[in-house]
């Protein structure tokens, strides 16, 4: 997933190829929405990868891989509402 800053964030979903895009765009006025969807679908192994995260939003650019079920997938593919996908695994507790 890529997200860029504009007139509010936008979120832009790629094939691994990281060239072609997938239907499904994301707009939100707050970076937290944008937090939120890694907490459920993101694959950071270690500090380092949430911190290049808050480099990027504080940047007003970035990206991340997500790890998405073929459920998901196939929804972000088609352009179909998200709403009620539920994330692949259960979120960690990062306090």
């Amino acid at each position: 997933m890529y997200y860029m800053l504009r007139a509010g964030w936008v979120c832009q979903f790629l094939e691994e190829d990281l060239k072609t895009p997938l239907a499904h765009r994301l707009h939100f006025k707050d970076a937290e929405k944008i937090r939120a969807i890694v907490d459920k679908v993101g694959s950071f192994a270690n500090l380092q990868d949430r911190q290049a995260l808050d480099y990027g939003l504080n940047l007003g650019r970035g990206g991340v891989w997500l790890r998405l079920t073929e459920e998901q997938y196939q929804r972000l593919k088609s352009g179909a509402n998200l709403a009620c996908v539920k994330p692949r695994n259960p979120p960690m507790d990062t306090k």
